[in-house]
């Protein structure tokens, strides 16, 4: 079983190329991506300057006669980050071989149309569970939300159990302790506003912060011994067709879900989205009280019914659809 470490993008150097910071390590069909945005989490207008520029121009990464760093206005290394993250959030995809011009997913698209600043609480919620659930193309990520179990912890037992994670998963194969701790630092300034972590280095003239730090989804628990803990968002922040567009997605055609299965397994609204039981049954009640599905928690069951067989890109429809209801 023959081990690769590469980031994607070929290079002078064959298919890893050593400048690069991103690390990928493949072993069979089992892959695993690392520190690909460069140490720069998301800021503020990134994304949907990114959206708007890939859209007017879908070889915006890879034209050899146009700068993306005149187009986008960033440092180099910030161009790399952000086509990184516009791909890890679910707006764009490219190509796996060939011309690696980027274009819009569905849920790209639906973004651009109905809320293309990204504005609305719910589009953050729909890119954080793309985002959480990329096993391959944001691990740490995925790790963090999915299979990291301490509801308050340091930076050391984030790593520790990350690293033992990836020799279980990856067949003893280590990953540079580095890329791994900046991991953790990205995802900590992707959900901590600045004004909590570093409040005297904060100036309304100079706002990096990232958007996902909109949800609550981190605070910190004690900052002398610089613990942080996962933190439920309150019920009434979730649009039920937001959470609804998670469960259809993971439900796979099926019309009824345990209840444990959303609150615990990978990738479903209980893990992406730091959710509690009492929190996931408030909105799941929610949910029901407009027809969409039934609790039965009767006859020693605990399910949910699926009252209609509907896509992702369905429920994604009918969220913005309120959203201008509303308006």
């Amino acid at each position: 079983m023959r081990m690769t470490r590469h980031n994607g993008r070929a290079g002078k150097n064959g298919v890893y190329n050593p400048k690069h910071n991103d690390r990928r390590f493949d072993i069979g069909a089992m892959a695993m991506k690392f520190r690909a945005h460069d140490t720069f989490f998301i800021r503020k207008g990134w994304l949907s300057k990114g959206m708007d520029r890939v859209v007017n121009k879908p070889d915006l990464f890879v034209d050899r006669n146009e700068n993306p760093m005149d187009i986008l206005g960033i440092g180099a290394n910030m161009v790399k980050a952000l086509r990184y993250w516009l791909q890890a959030v679910g707006l764009t995809s490219e190509p796996a071989a060939g011309r690696r011009i980027q274009t819009l997913t569905p849920l790209g698209e639906q973004v651009y149309e109905n809320d293309p600043y990204i504005e609305e609480l719910g589009t953050l919620y729909l890119l954080q569970y793309m985002l959480a659930k990329q096993k391959e193309e944001a691990t740490a990520w995925y790790f963090f939300f999915n299979e990291f179990s301490m509801s308050e912890f340091t930076k050391e037992d984030y790593v520790q159990s990350l690293q033992n994670y990836i020799l279980m998963e990856e067949d003893g194969s280590p990953v540079a302790i580095r890329s791994l701790n900046d991991d953790f630092t990205c995802i900590i300034s992707t959900y901590l506003p600045r004004y909590k972590s570093n409040p005297r280095k904060v100036s309304p003239e100079n706002n990096i912060d990232c958007p996902f730090g909109e949800l609550g989804l981190i605070d910190i628990a004690n900052k002398k011994k610089k613990t942080y803990k996962k933190v439920t968002p309150p019920a009434r922040s979730f649009n039920p067709w937001v959470v609804m567009a998670v469960i259809m997605d993971q439900a796979e055609l099926r019309d009824e879900i345990g209840l444990n299965e959303l609150l615990t397994k990978p990738c479903n609204i209980g893990k992406v989205f730091n959710l509690d039981a009492i929190t996931m049954l408030d909105i799941l009640h929610g949910i029901e009280k407009l027809g969409m599905l039934k609790i039965i928690r009767t006859a020693g069951l605990d399910v949910i019914h699926i009252n209609a067989q509907l896509s992702f890109e369905d429920c994604v429809e009918r969220y913005y659809e309120t959203i201008e209801e509303r308006a």
